[in-house]
């Protein structure tokens, strides 16, 4: 048994490197067609995806960065590893009720605007957390990515997601009904998070209980310890007057992005307009990562002052905490530049993407709702191993899917939650989404660790979903 789990397995670098080359030797296998035009993977092609890639996803890579510097300047005050363990002692006894409590927050963010790479600082907080409360890193990866996945997963106003499919459907003449989506959205949404809630609670407490059980092999094991244990022995809990402020800020930090991040346009609430934007320029409800990359820099300076950090200590902290950050930038790199390399011909890619989605359609023409529904859930699973944007996926993707259901008599609205569901899903694993595997690199996560763990209950999740689809399929 221990030799089992003393077993290395690949690193997050050397998996992203093996889909890259898989896909490039799919482009010479698959042949093209006028209709969906095929462009063989060049040895340039392949070389130059990881920088195209970074390039692609430079936005997101600066505010990781960014996002590190906040989370050493944090670190450094010691605020945050006495405010986890004055919250465990509080909690005492009671640590459990954290899983269920922490996922539905993360869930919300899922729901309401997409919360995926703005995820990735929790993945640190909460292992950290998690292991001081007795349970292991694990349970803290599965409190952020199921929590949040979940609400992905079941979309109602998310715009990346919903938004983005919408306005590719209107685009080609096809309206939905914005009501069926958001109950359907909300049915996903609550039946994914009680499953997850489900099996993370009692895995934690089995964790608890024995750490014997734990799914983590010994080297996980040993970076946690390293990492988490050994760290959270060196403070006793007791908050100085500094360190109370340095989380009030942290906190407001997280606040106001998330704020930031909500469409209020979509729910017609008008209160942030304006006022909001005399420090990015745009109010709230319109950021992206560069203004939230900004507000992240600003209150770093903000808590360097407020935990009288010296000029010196800021930078160097600064950069150090930046630098920790520098593996999962490239993993975030690397992983877009799968998706560069399968993008439409005429944008440089090989058009693999849209090879599969044109010839899965044609394959499915014809068929009665029932089986039109799972192995349109099936098609975008696959899609979203390609292509884990949402907003790419509902760009490339609805335009053909949408005017297709519609064809066949079947409800658009379905197809749309068809691509949320599917996406969502895969987004609870996939090796091609940087923010996922960027978040397991900080929390010292092995990936075939992930699966061993969550495989059951992402089954189990595909499960009820595919149920509810195509029950909503046949209905409407």
């Amino acid at each position: 048994m221990s030799e089992k789990k003393a077993r290395k397995s690949l690193s997050a670098f050397s998996i992203l490197m093996l889909l890259l080359v898989a896909v490039a030797l799919i482009t010479w296998v698959i042949p093209g067609s006028e209709e969906a035009p095929m462009q063989h993977a060049t040895l340039s092609m392949v070389a130059m995806a990881p920088y195209q890639g970074f390039a692609d996803a430079i936005d997101v890579c600066v505010f990781v960065l960014v996002l590190g510097g906040f989370l050493g300047i944090v670190t450094k005050t010691g605020a945050l590893d006495a405010g986890i363990n004055a919250l465990v002692k509080k909690l005492h006894g009671n640590e459990l009720m954290l899983i269920p409590i922490l996922m539905f927050i993360f869930s919300i963010g899922g729901t309401t605007y997409g919360m995926l790479e703005e995820t990735t600082p929790f993945y640190l907080l909460l292992a950290a957390t998690m292991v001081a409360a007795g349970f292991d890193s694990i349970v803290g990866a599965a409190v952020v990515l199921l929590g949040a996945g979940s609400g992905v997963l079941g979309s109602t106003v998310n715009p990346f997601a919903v938004g983005a499919a919408q306005d590719a459907l209107t685009s080609v003449g096809v309206e939905v009904n914005n009501a069926i989506i958001i109950v359907l959205g909300a049915i996903l949404w609550i039946s994914s998070l009680l499953i997850s809630i489900f099996f993370v609670m009692s895995y934690a407490k089995k964790v608890k209980a024995d750490k014997g059980s734990t799914i983590l092999s010994l080297q996980e094991q040993e970076d946690m310890k390293t990492n988490f244990i050994d760290k959270e022995l060196k403070v006793d809990g007791t908050l100085t007057g500094n360190q109370k402020l340095v989380l009030i800020l942290f906190a407001f930090t997280f606040v106001v992005m998330i704020l930031s991040f909500i469409p209020w346009w979509g729910f017609g609430i008008t209160v942030f307009d304006g006022w909001t934007s005399f420090l990015t320029g745009l109010s709230f409800g319109d950021w992206y990562f560069a203004e939230a990359t900004t507000w992240f820099l600003i209150m770093s300076i903000v808590i360097g002052v407020a935990g009288k950090l010296s000029e010196n200590e800021f930078v160097k902290t600064f950069i150090a905490g930046a630098a920790d950050m520098m593996s999962v930038v490239l993993i975030i790199a690397l992983a877009r530049g799968i998706s560069v390399l399968m993008m439409p011909v005429e944008d440089g890619g090989t058009g693999l993407q849209y090879w599969i989605l044109v010839n899965a359609a044609a394959a499915l023409k014809g068929m009665s709702a029932g089986i039109f529904a799972p192995l349109s859930y099936l098609l975008y699973c696959l899609l979203s191993f390609l292509i884990p944007s949402s907003s790419g996926l509902a760009g490339a993707s609805m335009p053909i899917m949408g005017p297709l259901a519609a064809e066949l008599g079947f409800s658009p609205e379905v197809m749309l939650m068809i691509f949320v569901a599917g996406n969502g899903l895969v987004n609870l694993f996939t090796p091609t989404c940087g923010a996922i595997m960027g978040g397991f690199e900080i929390a010292h996560i092995e990936y075939s660790t992930w699966l061993k763990f969550a495989m059951k209950i992402i089954a189990t999740i595909a499960i009820v979903s595919v149920v509810i689809l195509t029950a909503a399929m046949l209905i409407l």
